[in-house]
C-alpha cells in the first residue's frame, strides 16, 4: 500500500503541513518513501508510527522527547533500557495529569450535584406553594 500525502493526511487526520513537518524535524523512524516524481508515498509502516507519534504528542510528550525516542528506535537494537525509561518516563507523567483531571472532574461533579440539589429542592418547593 502507498499513500499520497493528502491521503495520509486523511487517514492520519493531520495536514500534509504536519506530516512534512514530522519529516523534517527528524520524528519519524525514517524518510517517507518517494516516487519518481519526488511525491511522498506513505506505507502501512510509516502510518503506524506517525499514529504512535500523535500518541505520545496527544499525551503531552514533548516534541524533544519524541525526537530522542525516533532516534533510539532508528539506532536500532541496543538501546531499549534507554527506550524503555523514556516511555516509564512519560507513562508518569500522563498518570499524574490523568489523577489531576481526576480531581477535577470529582469537583466539577460536586458543583454538578449541588446545582442539582437545589434545583430539586427548589422544584419540590415550588410544587408545595400554591399557585395564585
Amino acid at each position: 500500500m502507498s499513500l499520497s500525502i493528502a491521503e495520509a493526511a486523511e487517514r492520519t487526520g493531520l495536514t500534509p503541513d504536519t506530516l512534512r513537518y514530522y519529516e523534517r524535524d527528524g520524528l519519524l523512524i525514517r524518510p517517507v518513501r518517494r516516487s519518481a516524481s519526488g511525491h511522498r508515498q506513505y506505507d502501512d509502516d510509516a502510518l503506524r508510527w506517525i499514529e504512535m507519534v500523535n500518541r505520545l504528542r496527544a499525551t503531552g510528550m514533548p516534541i524533544r522527547d519524541v525526537r530522542r525516542y525516533a532516534e533510539l528506535v532508528r539506532a536500532g537494537d541496543g538501546n531499549e533500557e534507554e527506550r524503555l525509561a523514556l516511555l516509564q518516563a512519560h507513562r508518569q507523567q500522563v498518570l499524574a495529569q490523568l489523577a489531576e483531571v481526576q480531581r477535577h472532574l470529582g469537583a466539577i461533579d460536586m458543583k454538578i450535584g449541588i446545582y442539582t440539589d437545589g434545583l430539586t429542592r427548589r422544584g419540590l418547593d415550588l410544587e408545595r406553594t400554591p399557585t395564585v
